[in-house]
């Protein structure tokens, strides 16, 4: 089946079901975890794995950051003391040895991925000895994607070349917005030239793909103003963009009761802002991957979701199917098989459990088989704004409709009001639909179903 590829802006849509809900970059999320899933429990799902699992993906968590951005929801530390991450890097050394030593066979590290915080808060030599440790206990693939999230502020040319050396082949720059008055009001001061001299570095390194991220429903954000910053972002044609809804949430992320409320764009005011975005991107060329991510076509994002391939997991969306994901560091995220574990969220805790000889895991989860089933269904919609119904009976055993008979019920009221198509053998996105996909995966979400509160959630769009 083809689905039109179109994005359709649709106000009346937008306010309609413009709801709290979850990113579903899993599913189960992440705050359906549980405490009885512990580092026993997370050894024993990894050393089961077999060297026939196929490759890895290992994602890396830098929480350090030298100042702190009033609108950031990350686990993070503020810090100006570079020496911090010494001790760091020494404990994830030891947490890659105790994990690499329950992987059999020789799996090939297929994707790598930094995050944070701000991952260049490593020095040269730090992130050198991050990156020597990954090699020695991993087999990195010759052809392995290695990205890393960038603050351009203070990252020099050099730098950019240093981590090519080291392997690193894509990059994604935080920018959020250029306008001095929007940096200001959520302490993010930094220079379209910064960020210029950071792209044109990774384009001189060899890096294949750039990435720059903004935020709309920032304070002190104008239609004209967040006209600028997409002028501005255009003419540094990264390959991708993502554009992030600010969620307000002061109650649950302290550093945003220090933004001035009364700056925020009104509810009339930001839709209009994404809505722009749209128009903007879509005139400069980019195709719409997913929610809130776009891409240039030849992009290999854009690419795999045109074959099919497109995946989601914690970082986002992925052009790798099937990989193991280990999660290093404060806070980070494992999936092996259909199972989840999260490491602690504070240094203290984690650096304790691995000075125990344990694995450093918070909570986790083991998919049950129904879990298995609304994965597949919510990661079909949520990357490829299409479901084959009768590729989930196959795989699943299950008779579609009698298992999911609520859901479709619900589902033929999403249809009337034009976010979907249901067809005997297929459900489809329609390009209203598309920026609510999350609305529609939301059906299928059996824990919701069981528990109606959702203000923990980001909204929709």
């Amino acid at each position: 089946m083809n689905v039109a590829k179109e994005l359709v802006f649709d106000p009346q849509l937008m306010r309609r079901f413009d709801v709290p809900g979850p990113r579903y970059t899993s599913y189960p999320t992440a705050d359906r975890f549980n405490f009885s899933h512990d580092a026993r429990a997370h050894a024993g799902r990894l050393g089961a794995r077999t060297a026939s699992a196929g490759p890895l993906s290992i994602y890396v968590h830098i929480p350090f950051c030298d100042t702190i951005c009033y609108y950031c929801a990350c686990n993070k530390i503020i810090t100006k003391d570079h020496a911090r991450a010494d001790t760091y890097v020494d404990t994830l050394l030891r947490e890659m040895a105790m994990k690499a030593a329950l992987v059999k066979g020789s799996r090939e590290v297929a994707q790598l991925h930094l995050g944070g915080g701000t991952p260049t808060f490593l020095s040269d030599a730090q992130m050198t000895r991050l990156i020597e440790g990954l090699r020695t206990h991993f087999r990195l693939s010759d052809s392995a994607q290695c990205s890393i999230e960038m603050d351009p502020r203070g990252v020099s040319a050099a730098r950019i070349a240093h981590l090519g050396s080291l392997g690193f082949n894509r990059i994604s720059v935080g920018v959020q917005d250029f306008d001095p008055v929007v940096q200001r009001a959520v302490n993010r001061i930094q220079s379209v030239e910064e960020t210029e001299i950071v792209l044109r570095s990774a384009r001189d390194n060899g890096f294949v793909s750039t990435g720059i991220d903004l935020i709309y429903g920032l304070p002190g954000q104008t239609l004209d103003s967040f006209d600028a910053t997409l002028a501005t972002l255009v003419r540094l044609a990264p390959d991708r963009v993502a554009i992030y809804h600010y969620a307000h949430l002061p109650k649950q992320f302290m550093p945003q009761r220090r933004i001035d409320e009364s700056m925020l764009p009104g509810p009339e005011v930001r839709p209009q802002l994404l809505r722009l975005a749209i128009d903007r991107l879509h005139e400069a060329g980019y195709v719409h991957v997913g929610m809130d991510h776009f891409a240039r076509p030849d992009d290999e994002l854009a690419m795999a979701q045109r074959h099919g391939r497109l995946q989601r997991n914690f970082q986002g969306y992925s052009t790798h199917a099937g990989c193991d994901l280990i999660g290093l560091g404060v806070s980070a995220i494992s999936r092996v098989g259909a199972s989840f574990a999260q490491n602690h969220r504070t240094i203290e805790s984690w650096t304790q459990a691995i000075d125990d000889g344990q694995l450093p895991v918070m909570r986790g989860l083991d998919m049950t088989p129904d879990d298995s089933v609304r994965s597949a269904v919510i990661g079909a919609l949520m990357c490829h704004f299409e479901l084959s119904i009768e590729a989930i009976e196959s795989a699943y055993a299950i008779d579609f409709r009698k298992y999911f008979a609520p859901e479709l019920q619900e589902l033929a009221e999403l249809e009337e009001a034009g976010l979907l198509t249901l067809e005997p053998d297929w459900i489809a996105i329609t390009p209203r639909g598309r920026l609510l996909v999350r609305a529609v995966c939301m059906v299928f979400d059996r824990y919701l179903r069981l528990d109606s509160e959702t203000v923990r959630y980001s909204k929709v769009v």
